[in-house]
């Protein structure tokens, strides 16, 4: 018998609902949204975030305006337990966000959490436990008594010992984990007997988290559980009622729009998806989802670039460039028809009018875009035949995002002259159009000093001229390319934002070199640099200067043209 033999699953079991609501049902607002890449996302990870990466996402979960977020296991993992610490000893947490530390309902776990988050002005406490009938039988080995007796228990824990911290405004959550696959009555009736321990009102809520641990349905079978466990639950008026969906089956937003539909009010997942397996429920895929409906989503998701830039920084997982919204490729069309077609109603788009144009849901400018990207004059073929030749021929190994600006260059030279283009001519035109020539000006050297969190940078340019004119620029940031960045806004008077950077050795040894690759936007304009050099922050901060170099061609050229019509 075949190895992949299909007759040793079962189908879940289908939902009997006659009075099935949710399918004529709109989402017309946006859900509360948690955030739980500090715990959910975290413990996914091949490598946990370290305290820096867990501060640049804290950073960003509150600059995109989550007021909910998961920050750990403190109870169980003594980083989580630190970082806990530091939020609320350092001041780090706004008046308006709630902090969510999870724990097993376990005595003892429960009296870490408190003491992790003492002194925190509002906190939620979200405790747990499994309930499936494979947890029960298999790994528990209890009845359905001893589950709940479980709960309840671990309810009263946590309601016990958040009196003994008055001075903090405490909320309670519970989930019974693997809630999708747990018969609904059953979940129904162990959730109730938290609700009897909580004691509820419509002042103070207690939030019911229901997870879809592993997804294991069709998202209206969840949407069926949903509403069936929202008309059957007690004090329904006192309850929160979340969904934490992961993405087995590829539906974990699917299943938590419908759960929407069918009553629940809060929403739990990460930034692109990040979590265990397959992933968790994508908040930036599912917020985007109802932004392009006309919907607020309660969260600023402008500047796509930095998102993606800083959940890979924090991840160490490159985004897939066909990832829904902000996916490098999502705006782009290779089609000669779809270009066609996005250039004729980009024409025609009138500001202050509703956006209506061919193949582009949503205006690629709302999230920081441009239409440089939009529409590409080359092939998938062209673009990687010339990435091909500079890997194999002269050790580049151009990152995406410039493979497709070197084949366009190269593309719009082979359309010129309608002849093949010869590798020898392939880097001339890469040298030419991105990288330091003789008579370009170069860095000279560099000093960086780290004071605080700040790195301060001292860099001589030198202009390769008869004169050898030499210039001293300094900078801060957060990093030696952040303030280098500064000390070119503070000489050129540029606003300079690093958008794409890459880079790597080319040989090994004491022979080897390095070659880094940047994407900076200038004045609201994307450039492309690349430079080799003897280090890596030495070809970084050269490939910088290419790119400043061709933001100030342009501003001549414009100048130029100005005083010709003038």
């Amino acid at each position: 018998m075949s190895q992949f033999d299909h007759t040793k699953y079962r189908p879940f079991t289908v939902i009997k609902n006659p009075n099935r609501r949710w399918p004529s049902k709109q989402i017309t607002r946006a859900p509360t949204w948690c955030a739980v890449d500090l715990r959910d996302g975290n413990q996914a990870l091949i490598e946990p975030m370290n305290i820096s990466q867990k501060q640049k996402m804290w950073a960003l979960l509150i600059k995109l305006g989550f007021k909910e977020i998961e920050i750990g296991f403190p109870s169980a993992s003594q980083p989580d337990f630190d970082f806990c610490r530091w939020l609320i000893e350092e001041n780090q947490i706004p008046s308006d966000v709630k902090i969510q530390a999870l724990t097993q309902a376990r005595p003892e776990l429960i009296e870490r959490t408190y003491e992790a988050l003492k002194g925190a002005k509002q906190a939620i406490v979200h405790v747990y436990n499994s309930t499936s009938p494979v947890q029960r039988e298999k790994v528990f080995k209890l009845d359905k008594q001893g589950i709940i007796a479980i709960a309840t228990t671990g309810a009263q824990k946590v309601l016990d010992e958040s009196k003994k911290f008055p001075n903090t405004q405490w909320y309670f959550e519970y989930s019974p984990e693997s809630f999708s696959s747990t018969e609904i009555d059953f979940s129904i009736e162990v959730c109730n007997a938290v609700i009897n321990v909580w004691q509820p009102t419509p002042e103070h809520k207690i939030i019911l988290n229901l997870p879809a641990t592993v997804e294991c349905a069709t998202p209206n079978v969840f949407a069926d559980q949903i509403e069936l466990f929202c008309d059957a639950i007690n004090q329904r008026h006192c309850v929160i009622i979340s969904l934490h969906t992961h993405n087995d089956r590829g539906c974990g937003i699917a299943a938590a729009e419908l759960g929407l539909m069918a009553g629940a009010d809060r929403i739990e997942g990460t930034l692109m998806g990040n979590g265990e397996r397959t992933g968790n429920m994508d908040l930036v895929a599912m917020a985007m989802n109802l932004y392009s409906q006309g919907i607020n989503p309660q969260l600023d998701l402008s500047n796509a670039d930095e998102i993606v830039r800083t959940v890979t920084e924090c991840t160490q997982i490159a985004t897939h460039p066909r990832h829904p919204w902000f996916g490098e490729l999502v705006f782009t069309a290779f089609s000669g028809s779809h270009q066609d077609a996005i250039r004729k109603c980009l024409a025609q788009q009138k500001s202050g009018e509703p956006w209506d144009v061919a193949y582009l849901p949503i205006d690629p400018k709302d999230l920081g875009r441009d239409y440089q990207s939009v529409i590409r004059v080359n092939s998938q073929s062209g673009k990687g035949g010339v990435a091909y030749i500079l890997e194999q021929d002269y050790g580049l190994q151009l990152p995406r995002w410039l493979q497709i600006e070197a084949s366009r260059k190269v593309q719009a030279h082979a359309e010129k002259e309608t002849i093949e283009v010869a590798p020898e001519k392939i880097w001339e035109i890469i040298q030419s159009a991105f990288m330091l020539t003789d008579e370009t000006q170069q860095l000279s050297n560099y000093h960086l000093t780290h004071n605080g969190k700040q790195e301060h940078i001292r860099a001589t340019l030198i202009s390769n001229d008869k004169q050898q004119t030499q210039q001293i620029i300094n900078g801060q940031g957060d990093g030696a390319l952040s303030a280098f960045c500064d000390a070119i806004k503070n000489h050129f008077g540029f606003q300079l934002e690093i958008v794409h950077y890459h880079q790597h050795a080319i040989g090994s040894g004491t022979g080897a070199s390095a070659m880094g690759y940047v994407q900076v936007k200038i004045n609201d304009k994307r450039y492309c640099g690349i430079a080799k050099n003897r280090d890596v922050m030495s070809a970084n901060l050269n490939a910088i200067l290419v790119c400043v170099k061709q933001a100030l061609d342009d501003v001549a050229f414009k100048h130029s043209n100005q005083a010709l019509s003038s």
